[in-house]
């Protein structure tokens, strides 16, 4: 029953003013930078109304919903400009509201005006917790929204019956994906089949899709795994009346690691390129007709200057249409090739990468996106590539990356890690390789279950990631094996970092009476009774001096990894370096 207090506070709230916006930050999940905010709005503090639930729950039964929201909507309008955030501003309306008697056409444009925002920056957020179709809303009134320049967002996907309608009609260009789908999708495979299917959805509608509730770094690392670009929850940050956000350090970090990791083991251009014939842009068309007539699988002809520098192309299909027309080839056969010059051709140093290249691509205006890729080497021209080719090459990579990663982590594989260390070698870079290994891992997985044992896998795959520097190479051999090829001269304190949380977060995985003994008893396979403690991580440590190859590399790994594991607890070892070698190694610094 509502309180005549409550009610009382309710119609003072209204007729002062007294909801304050909350702003929290949705962000990009491949940069970690700001994407935007969406305002939340509070009653009083310390009130029996400061809750949203009871606040609006109380102003729907008091048939005042809409004017409270439109109090709220001009709250935090003003104050998201004042406090001049970053990003876009998602504003929730009820897709009644818009249908309304209180609802004043054009209030919302006037108030962006008044403060200098802009209306692209504003995003309008249907619930669809309030149905699109209420009170026979007819779709036009939400179109006039996006006329005057606002985007458009369907919030909560998935809560009520008509999602999948509701995109289907309001073609909106933001999906917000409701928490329910994000709560443990990092342990639920059903989940993350729906949330690949809507993003599936998403993309062929060249539509936004966010993620609503992210509470764990595990469930982020599902999301960017699975390819969502957008998301929001408590992990990231919560609601609050003074942001300061700014650049998430975990996605920043995660992303600096993957942008390492393209660097590092990336393809280049150079890889597509194959030698093809140009023209020097003093020739004539003639010769250029020539060309493509000896060369009939050529597309286009790479035309440069004298000192050899691409400056465009000429296109076979332009140059038939020029030379068919009544007297073309009469009248133009003996111009420059420069007459037919098209500038609008991708360039690239050797050097680039494919994913750059591919996004160098995708990026170009789509009245001018072309096959092409012209070549070169210190700006000087050396050959040309093809769209096929790349996009080719780019799924094989894909497919060649899903090989050789582990399922459970997605981190690199053994093919992987083999490569990098030899990289390594070959380059005489100065690194050390850590091996981590769960001790006990094998009675804990017997007797708590595969699925509570991968949940520590993944727990102490999440801690290498979120603890170690991004000039690293993380790589996970299996089950409980991970190594990290250290760089870093600080790779001990790393090390000690990751021990010091594993032993903290590993206790979660415990029931109480377990922990208070300290372990568990489990028969071995004589019948007998063995105690096995609680859960710890040995890292065996090397530095791979004098190793000629990674299979040398690997068996010192594994033997310092033997040693930290006889020790037992949480502990690092690192290999001596043999006597003779180490005087060698003085001698040479």
């Amino acid at each position: 029953m509502i309180q005549l207090d409550d009610t009382t506070l309710f119609h003072k709230i209204l007729n002062k003013g007294l909801v304050t916006p909350y702003f929290q930050p949705i962000y990009d999940l491949n940069s970690g930078e700001i994407y935007g905010h969406e305002a939340l709005s509070r009653g009083p503090k310390n009130s029996s109304l400061f809750s949203p639930d009871a606040l609006f729950t109380l102003a729907q039964n008091k048939g005042l919903l809409h004017k409270l929201e439109l109090l709220c909507r001009e709250k935090a309008i003003s104050k998201f400009a004042k406090l001049d955030l970053s990003g876009r501003l998602f504003l929730n309306v009820s897709a009644s509201l818009l249908g309304s008697p209180e609802h004043q056409s054009g209030m919302t444009l006037a108030i962006l005006k008044e403060l200098g925002l802009d209306q692209q920056d504003i995003v309008i957020e249907l619930s669809e917790q309030h149905p699109y179709d209420h009170n026979g809303l007819p779709r036009s009134s939400v179109d006039h929204y996006r006329k005057m320049g606002f985007q458009v967002a369907i919030d909560d996907l998935g809560v009520g019956y008509s999602g999948l309608r509701l995109w289907s009609e309001l073609q909106p260009d933001i999906v917000k994906v409701d928490k329910h789908f994000i709560q443990g999708i990092d342990k639920d495979e059903i989940k993350r089949e729906f949330v690949r299917s809507i993003l599936t959805i998403a993309q062929r509608l060249n539509c936004i899709l966010i993620a609503e509730g992210i509470e764990t770094q595990q469930e982020l690392d599902q999301l960017i795994e699975i390819g969502l670009d957008y998301g929001q929850g408590y992990f990231l940050g919560r609601p609050t009346e003074t942001p300061a956000f700014s650049a998430h350090p975990y996605l920043v970090k995660q992303a600096q690691r993957r942008s390492q990791f393209r660097i590092d083991h990336a393809e280049t251009v150079q890889t597509l390129c194959r030698p093809t014939p140009s023209l020097e842009a003093s020739c004539l068309l003639d010769e250029a007709s020539l060309i493509f007539k000896k060369h009939t699988d050529l597309i286009a002809l790479p035309i440069l200057d004298e000192l050899g520098t691409p400056l465009g192309i000429i296109r076979r299909h332009q140059l038939h249409e020029l030379f068919s027309t009544p007297y073309g080839r009469a009248l133009y056969e003996h111009k420059p090739v420069t007459n037919l010059l098209s500038e609008d051709v991708l360039m690239v140093e050797s050097n680039v990468s494919l994913s750059r290249v591919s996004n160098m691509m995708t990026n170009q205006e789509a009245d001018t996106l072309n096959n092409e890729i012209i070549v070169t080497r210190e700006g000087k021209y050396i050959g040309t590539g093809h769209l096929r080719d790349l996009l080719k090459r780019i799924t094989e990579l894909k497919i060649q990356n899903a090989t050789y990663s582990n399922p459970l982590t997605m981190l690199p594989g053994n093919v992987p890690i083999h490569r990098e260390v030899s990289r390594r070698l070959e380059s005489g870079e100065d690194f050390h390789v850590a091996y981590f290994d769960l001790n006990d891992f094998k009675p804990f997985n017997d007797f708590f279950g595969y699925s509570k044992g991968d949940a520590v896998i993944q727990l102490v795959g999440s801690l290498i990631k979120d603890l170690i520097g991004h000039n690293n190479f993380i790589g996970h051999i299996g089950g409980d094996d991970f190594v990290v090829i250290f760089g870093d001269q600080d790779w001990r304190q790393q090390c000690q970092n990751i021990l010091d949380e594993f032993a903290i977060k590993v206790r979660d995985f415990y029931p109480a009476d377990t922990l208070a003994e300290g372990g568990v008893w489990t028969k071995n396979r004589h019948g007998e009774h063995q105690f096995h403690p609680i859960l710890s991580l040995a890292i065996g440590v090397v530095h791979p001096y004098q190793c000629r190859n990674h299979h040398q590399v690997a068996e010192r790994a594994a033997q310092a990894k033997k040693h930290a594991k006889e020790t037992g607890g949480n502990h690092i070892y690192l290999q001596p370096i043999p006597k003779e070698e180490r005087k060698e190694m003085i001698g040479e610094l």
